[in-house]
């Protein structure tokens, strides 16, 4: 079967890029078609994440796996499109470049059959120039009114008042 997605920078302006894959194309394959059909060079730490209807991010499937004991997640490598996405489970969220942070919305638009004479990946459409730089993404963390516990100490357990009597020494190295 044949999978075709729409990847869109999560972005003010619209860049999006339609493309096909084959549904048993590994994640990691699915990541340097993004990456090429985006102008990025690929070299960059890049991230799938399973996600609902909200856009809210699932499982994790890295590019390689970081975690303690190795092979408890699931990597691209190992993993195929068929395993994450069907017509139940269509969206997930990609990040590339975790310095920067360049995230896309990526959505399965339809399933199909393969035709005669089409190369797989295919690009369909191009829409939009990335940016020069990744957008600004607003992470939440803590609640506005939970920065602080009720005893007046910040989540590290420092008063705000004991960090001026901290010094600054030049010297150290």
């Amino acid at each position: 079967m044949i999978y075709r997605f729409r990847i869109i920078l999560n972005a003010q302006e619209d860049v999006f890029r339609d493309l096909e894959m084959d549904n048993n194309a590994t994640l990691e394959d699915f990541h340097n078609s993004i990456t090429q059909a985006f102008g990025f060079e690929g070299q960059e730490m890049a991230s799938f994440y399973v996600s609902n209807d909200q856009w809210e991010q699932g499982e994790e499937f890295p590019l390689f796996d970081m975690s303690e004991v190795q092979g408890d997640i699931g990597v691209m490598r190992d993993t195929l499109l068929a395993d994450v996405l069907d017509a139940d489970q269509t969206k997930m969220i990609y990040v590339y470049d975790f310095l920067n942070y360049w995230t896309f919305l990526v959505e399965l638009a339809e399933i199909t059959t393969p035709q005669d004479g089409v190369t797989y990946p295919n690009l369909l459409f191009a829409h939009g120039q990335i940016p020069e730089e990744a957008p600004s993404t607003e992470f939440i963390g803590l609640a506005e009114d939970s920065e602080e516990d009720d005893d007046g100490f910040d989540e590290f357990g420092l008063d705000d008042d004991d960090l001026d009597g901290l010094s600054y020494d030049s010297e150290w190295q």
